[in-house]
């Protein structure tokens, strides 16, 4: 599996990343053995890259990650963890659970918004105890919408300090909004972000600044929500689109990109797994799996060509501007 730096900081990531939230529970149970084995099943494709959170799943897709990757060469693998949200004992923990965050594990802790400085050490400190890690490659700040001024003027700063002292090697931002991460990358010094949703084969906001800005000053993009929430897996009255059901133009304009791609015989998931490779500063494509079978499909589709003539199509029909670059058609060995 083909492999990029972010920027320079020697950060090497795969280009398919291997998104936790799912085997923290994201929605749904999932049993330990069907997160190790998507896991396992992601390694033996050649992912060696792998996103988590504190978030998910109250620290469990943090666990269970660290748990499965224990025994590999550490240096043969990338692991990005987030900070801006502090997890503590919930008085109450355990009689209830977590799914109105989207998590069905009990509620044994609570959340808490922390962009300052030590915030971002202690939630550092805890995510690598419980990855059973001496240490992550990748830090991002975790949402930092409704926390702006405090994530730009503590935490950046911290994170910048514990590159310098080479605690972490890389550090951005994570979030799924292009205005927050086009100002970071205008006024910071973050090496990625990591953006989720809004540079798809559905819309891409991200082309207006965030994209320009990362090529202008050679820093990476890793793109995740590529399927735009399971809207562009199989889109269908009922389906989701930003975690809720799509409005009837978003599903329309979905079931019009199905059926250009699948004219082609690729089919949709195929096309948006692709597309974003089309631009230079796009490193990595992150999914989630919550199972081998899972991740087996989502590298399958990588595989599974996109002729040019899919592309030229969808502008011809209007679903893609102009000008919005779309990836080269390699032969198969070559292929991302």
């Amino acid at each position: 599996m083909r492999t990029a730096t972010l920027g320079g900081t020697g950060v090497r990531v795969t280009e398919l990343a291997f998104g936790a939230a799912g085997i923290g529970n994201l929605y749904r149970p999932v049993a330990d053995e069907a997160a190790f084995a998507a896991v396992n099943a992601a390694w033996d494709a050649g992912i060696r890259t792998f996103d988590t959170a504190p978030h998910y799943g109250l620290g469990l897709s943090e666990r269970r990650l660290g748990a499965a990757l224990r025994g590999r060469p550490r240096d043969a693998y990338t692991v990005s963890t987030k900070v801006g949200r502090l997890l503590r004992p919930n008085p109450q923990g355990g009689r209830g659970d977590d799914l109105a965050h989207g998590f069905a594990v009990p509620d044994t802790h609570q959340r808490v918004w922390d962009f300052s400085a030590d915030g971002v050490l202690r939630s550092l400190e805890a995510s690598l105890d419980r990855l059973g890690l001496d240490r992550v490659e990748i830090a991002l700040l975790h949402d930092p919408d409704d926390h702006a001024e405090q994530a730009l003027t503590e935490a950046y700063p911290a994170l910048e300090r514990l590159r310098d002292e080479g605690v972490v090697k890389a550090i951005g931002i994570g979030t799924n909004q292009c205005a927050l991460p086009a100002r970071f990358l205008r006024e910071t010094d973050i090496d990625v972000v990591l953006l989720a949703g809004r540079y798809t084969l559905l819309e891409q906001q991200a082309l207006a600044e965030v994209l320009p800005e990362a090529a202008a000053s050679g820093r990476s993009l890793i793109i995740g929500g590529v399927f735009n929430s399971g809207l562009l897996t199989d889109p269908k009255p009922g389906a989701t689109y930003d975690y809720t059901p799509a409005p009837r133009p978003v599903l329309d304009r979905a079931l019009h990109l199905k059926s250009v791609t699948e004219r082609h015989g690729v089919p949709l998931r195929t096309a948006a797994l692709h597309f974003p490779f089309g631009h230079l500063a796009v490193a990595s494509v992150l999914t989630g799996a919550r199972s081998a079978e899972e991740v087996r499909d989502t590298v399958e589709q990588l595989r599974h060509p996109v002729p040019a003539a899919v592309w030229d199509e969808l502008r011809a029909e209007g679903l893609l501007a102009h000008g919005t670059p779309t990836p080269i058609a390699l032969p198969p060995e070559e292929s991302p």
